[in-house]
Order: C-alpha cells, then structure tokens, then sequence
C-alpha cells in the first residue's frame, strides 16, 4: 500500500493519469489491451454475493437488515474513500451515521502505526518468519491488534504475504514472512488470528503476483507489468498465503497494482470473482491499493468493494472513479443495485463481525504531522484546524515481545572455534554504520527512506516511526567492559591490533517502496543488486586482513551475497539479524553474549551469486514475469 508523504506526493504524479475519471474503464482499455500470447484471464461474472458461511452468518443478517434501509448515498459513502490526505488515517470511508458506522479508519502497517507516536516499531515481517514461532507470530498480531485499536483504527493494512520473494532485488520482500508459500501461510494466518482477536480488521495483501516495485502501476504515460502466471503455479505458489489467510477469516484483501495474466488486479473479475469470493469463499471485502483503481464500472462488477483512498487517477483533484460516479452507474442501470448492496453489505458484515459496533474507539492521531493541532483535512484546499494528536500512549509492555521476536529470528551462519559466545571482557573492535545511530537524528527520514545507523527496517508504507532505538553500540556499550567503536564503513588505517582483539563488523542492505528512491534504488535493490550497501563486502574484508577473528553482523531485507568473505579463515563467525525494529541492540547482546543460543532459521535462499536466482534482474514496463 503507498500512501505519498506531502513531499513525495508531487514528484509521484508524473506516472498518474493526467485526465479525470470517469465511471467507466477509461485506462482499462489499454491494460487489458496487451494480453501476452497465452496468458489472459477469463471473464467471471456476475459477483458472487458473501453471508453463505455459517460462522459469517449473524454478522451478514445484521448487516443485510442495515443496507436495506440505506439510501443510495449511504451506500456509496462506504464504498468510497474521502481522498487522499482527508483525514487523520492513510485512508477513510464516509459514514452512515444513522446506523451508528462512522468513518471507517484504514491505516499502515504491518509492523506498527505508521507516522504516529507511542506505539511499538515491532520487527519487520521477514524477522517475525525467521523465528518460525507461531506463538510469536500470533502474539506480534495481538500486540499489533491491541495498539491499532487503542488509536482508534478500524482496519489494520496487514499482513502482507505478496510479493511472496521470488524476485530477491524486490523492494518489498522483507513485509512478508519469507520466500516459502507455506510460511508466508503461517505467518499470515497468525498474524490475522491475533489481530482480529482485539476487534481490529486485518487486511491480507497484496493480491497477487505483485513481485517488484518497478513499473507496478499503469497509467496513460506508463505501462506496468503483467505477472503471467499460470493455473497452477498461482494455486501452488503465489495463492497459498491468501487461501490460508481466508481460512483463517481475514476480514479484508488488498488488491495489488499491477496486472496479472494482463488485467489489472483491481479489476481482474477472474482474481476477484472466481477464484478469491467463489473458490475460496471470502466473506469480506475487497479493497484496491492506493490509487489502484483503474476504472469505475469495470471494478465494480469484477468484485471490487471498496475504493481507497477514493480519489481518481489524479489525486486532491476532487475526482473519483466511484463516489457520485458509482451513484450515476446505479441510476442508469449499468452497474445492478445488487452488487452495490453487496459491496456494502460485505463492509458493514465485516464491520459487525469484529464487534466494532460496540465501544469502539475514534481515531486520536493524525498520520499527516506530529503537532497537536493541525488542519483537519490537509488535502482539501481550506481546511478546518483543530487537536489532531491527543498523543495516546499504546506500548503497554510490547517490547518484550518486541524483543523476543528480534532475539529468535537471529540465525547463525558460521561459528568456527566457537568463537561465539562472546565474553564481557574480551577486547572487541565493533565496525561499520550499522552498529550505530542515525547521525541526523531518530525517525529523521520520512517512512524511513534513507540507509543510515542500523538497519531496522525497510522503507515505505510499510513502516513504523520509531519511539525510541536501543542501538547495537549502545546495547554493546551497556554489556562489554573493553569495546571500542568504528562507527564508519572505511576501514580506519590506524587500528591499533592486540593479539586478542575480535572485530565485530555490522553490514546491511535495504530495499523499499517504489515512491521512494534510496542511492539509487527505486525500492527494488536496482543498484545495489544483492550486495551489502556502503562497502560492506570492502569493510569486512579489510577487519579480517588485520584480525584474526572476524564476527560479522547481518541488517538485511533479504538474501544478501556474501561469497567474498564468508570462507575467509579470519571471519569466524556470521549472524544474520533480520530487521529487528526498535529492540535492535539488546536482542543482539542477548545471542552475541550468550544469554540465549541463536534460534533463527532462514525465510529465504541465500545464493552463491546472482546468476544462481531465477529471475535477477527486474521486469521493464514492456516485459512480464511468469
């Protein structure tokens, strides 16, 4: 999901449509223009309507006894998302409120609430799939569930299981639990399980196929990628996660931007129709990604339930492919009243379901700024100001989750002599950026899109602010009693060396969203390939030129070369330490120095070189993945 900071949001509009929506499929005709020899996707109508399952079924006969008394305008507004930047939450419906539905909250991310304050910044997906603990899984979706809802979020835009890896430069990998469709599964329905415990509604993600970030999106000045799958690599691969996700009564899915056998996700009545509300019988609803929406009648009757953030191809222009167009396509006829009265019957069911029309709280946070006071509807061009940020304080103690996941996903790779466990006295020389702070400051960079200090995370939508950061060299600082620190990426030519110093050098690589472009990476790792950023490879090699025992520690998004150095006989050891989050420091100490023993499995394939992965390089908006 890509909802666009103020300052990203102009430079984001070039690849956008640049005339207004109308109800019907305007860009579709050319999306579902280019189908590859051998791959479409069939049509699949009409929407099958939800309310068939029994566990669904109390929620569906009071939602069904709602939407009957609701006036076309009702309807729509819950359908329709307010726009982009129109109020406190990435997105928000409009309200039926003589039926007690407020404006729904939908908000990022699958880690914590993105751009708010005293909430937890738990490990990323990836780190949460290395522990290959579904106790852990399941108490990180509770944790995140309780959070969510303590800032009055009605749905929770997580988890995300796709892209589920198979490109490993993918910008948006390490969201996920790993490279493996049964783990993904797990990690998912976990995740949703636990969510959905505390009355939140989570949102299973992105549906489907959507493996890189380049070229993601299709619009009049740019032609996305088509991921051509075939039936039974969709089922046995790329849909595994979602089928579990649904068993496991995920209340909502995202549709993903791009297109799949050359229709767009969003609008792919073969994705929507057939396979998720038929095959698998999905009772909830189906909302695109942001800005996602290509066409107006054409998602409507291809399964599409929910537009979001509800703007058109342009957004802050006041336009929508559904809001008063979806009424005019009802009006007319060429959209039937009863896929309206399903959409929003599957929203309203959802709604009743996780128990939200009871004491459910109002969203007390603004994602648009940090201040107390503030415009109410930033992206409206005279706003209203008033208390945005009541600061509500959602921690509890969820660090100690927080750190259990970060300490158990941690996997050794190599411990020759035994090298590990460390001593609190030995002479340690810790290298690199990564063991360090950001030098600019705590949440310094917008959606974390910037490489500096530890990597905790990628970058995006995706993320969480940080409410505090206990860093490796503090954590180290805190334990050992003779350790000095190197926090740069050259290695210092006037090292002093002991016979017996241990150098610990930190090494990472990170990866992101696409509307933010990283030394060159566009959120897929485009220039940086699979290697370790800053010279890593060049800063390791270089402490085992001069040590004789190398320890070598591991931020990455993903799978990370490392043939350079790794049979070195100097570099004795190698952890892999994921993206921990806020806990980075102490749950390295607790494995580095020995108070647990490294549990971690890896979620993906580390490859001897590129040239060794299927797919290494990126798809162009002409060509397509398979």
């Amino acid at each position: 999901m890509c909802v666009l900071s103020a300052l990203a949001l102009a430079a984001s509009l070039v690849p956008l449509a640049l005339s207004a929506p109308t109800s019907g499929s305007g860009l579709s005709a050319q999306v579902e223009s280019r189908a590859a020899a051998g791959y479409s996707s069939p049509p699949y109508y009409p929407a099958p309507n939800g309310g068939w399952l029994s566990s669904w079924a109390d929620a569906y006969e009071k939602a069904q006894r709602v939407v009957r008394n609701m006036t076309l305008a009702e309807k729509v507004n819950l359908t329709t998302g307010t726009g982009l930047f129109m109020g406190p939450c990435a997105g928000q419906t409009g309200s039926a409120l003589r039926f007690g539905i407020p404006n729904l909250c939908l908000h990022d991310s699958p880690l914590g609430v993105r751009n708010s304050d005293h909430n937890t910044a738990f490990p990323a997906g990836i780190t949460v799939g290395a522990t290959f603990d579904k106790d852990l899984m399941y108490d990180r979706g509770v944790e995140l569930g309780e959070e969510f809802r303590g800032k009055g979020i009605n749905v929770l835009l997580g988890p995300s299981v796709g892209p589920i890896g198979r490109k490993p430069r993918g910008g948006r990998n390490w969201e996920g639990f790993g490279a493996d469709p049964s783990l993904q599964a797990i990690g998912a329905a976990e995740t949703i399980k636990g969510i959905q415990s505390r009355g939140v509604i989570a949102t299973i993600k992105h549906y489907i196929g959507n493996e890189q970030e380049m070229y993601r999106m299709s619009s009049p000045v740019q032609t996305g990628y088509s991921s051509n799958i075939d039936d039974r690599t969709l089922h046995e691969l790329y849909l595994w996660p979602f089928a579990e996700g649904v068993r496991a009564g995920v209340g909502a899915v995202m549709a993903a931007y791009n297109d799949v056998n050359s229709s767009a996700c969003s609008q792919n009545s073969k994705l929507l129709n057939d396979i998720l509300k038929d095959e698998l019988g999905f009772q909830g609803f189906v909302m695109t990604d942001w800005l996602g929406q290509y066409g107006g009648v054409s998602s409507a009757l291809a399964g599409l339930d929910m537009a979001m953030p509800g703007d058109g191809a342009i957004p802050l222009l006041g336009t929508a492919y559904w809001g008063s167009e979806l009424s005019r396509s009802i009006l007319n006829g060429i959209v039937p009243v009863s896929r309206l009265n399903d959409m929003v019957t599957r929203i309203v069911a959802t709604w009743y379901k996780m128990g939200q029309d009871g004491d459910y709280p109002l969203p007390n946070f603004s994602s648009n700024t940090q201040d107390a006071t503030g415009p109410l509807y930033p992206g409206a061009l005279i706003s209203p100001s008033g208390v945005v940020n009541q600061y509500v304080n959602v921690q509890a103690d969820h660090n100690i989750t927080a750190r259990a996941i970060a300490r158990d996903a941690i996997t050794l790779l190599k411990n020759d002599d035994n090298i590990l466990p460390l001593k609190t006295s030995d002479s340690l020389k810790v290298f690199g950026t990564d063991a360090g702070p950001n030098p600019d400051g705590l949440n310094s960079c917008a959606d974390m899109g910037c490489n500096k200090g530890v990597l905790t995370m990628g970058w995006g939508s995706g993320t969480s602010r940080l409410p505090y950061l206990v860093t490796p060299q503090e954590a180290i600082g805190n334990i050992s009693s003779n350790a000095t620190f190197y926090i740069t990426d050259n290695f210092p030519s006037n090292v002093a060396v002991s016979a017996g110093d241990i150098a610990v050098v930190f090494i990472n690589a990170d990866s992101g969203e696409n509307y933010i472009t990283v030394e060159g990476n566009p959120g897929d790792r485009t220039a940086a390939g699979l290697n370790a950023w800053h010279n890593g490879d060049k800063l390791v090699k270089d402490a085992a030129a001069k040590f004789s025992k190398v320890v070598v520690v591991i931020h990455t998004v993903g799978p990370i070369l490392m043939e350079e150095w790794v049979d070195l006989p100097s570099v004795k050891a190698v952890l892999v330490a994921h993206l921990p989050g806020q806990e980075a420091g102490w749950s390295l100490t607790d494995i580095l120095f020995g108070d647990y023993s490294p549990s971690g499995h890896l979620p993906y394939t580390i490859p001897r070189s590129e040239s060794k992965t299927p797919t290494p390089k990126a798809c162009t908006s002409t060509t397509a993945t398979s």
